[in-house]
């Protein structure tokens, strides 16, 4: 049976375009209030490595029957990404943009984890291959995104950091 994996990759791919369009917006309005991009330079990877893992489940998961327990732990973390999105509302965006002078933000689930963002993308990177019956692909690309989460989350600490002392 194929229109349950097309169904719910349409809809993956369609919320991370929405998102893009969103963060795109996003950040040209805090770049037109004065807001700063810092290291930049690791985003082409960040990129890169959504759209391989993306386009990859295109060719491979079609077809392949979505378990019910992955899928439902996938809804649960589409419900914490629109958690972080409405918490975060205007300054939510897929690059490192910071606002001089505005606090940081510690209400919703930033009472929790200093980084959901990335903690939803850890899980959803993993299960939703999983939800495919794909442990080695969910596997492979954890590793590629936990490498470049590294990176990314001391470079945005780092410039957080400055930027609120």
């Amino acid at each position: 049976m194929l229109w349950p994996s097309i169904a719910l990759l349409t809809f993956v791919t369609l919320q991370r375009l929405a998102e893009l369009i969103y963060a795109r917006h996003n950040t040209t309005a805090l770049l037109a209030r004065g807001a700063r991009e810092h290291a930049p330079e690791h985003y082409p990877f960040i990129v890169a490595m959504h759209a391989a893992w993306l386009i990859g489940l295109w060719f491979l998961a079609i077809g392949r029957p979505v378990d019910p327990v992955w899928f439902v732990l996938f809804m649960v973390l589409q419900a914490m990404r629109l958690w972080v999105l409405t918490t975060l509302k205007d300054r939510w965006t897929t690059r490192i943009i910071v606002l001089p002078g505005a606090a940081l933000v510690t209400k919703g689930p930033y009472r929790f984890l200093s980084h959901p963002n990335y903690a939803v993308v850890v899980g959803e990177i993993a299960v939703l291959p999983l939800a495919f019956g794909m442990p080695l692909y969910a596997a492979i690309f954890s590793l590629l995104n936990g490498i470049i989460l590294a990176i990314r989350i001391r470079a945005e600490n780092a410039c957080l950091q400055q930027s609120t002392t």
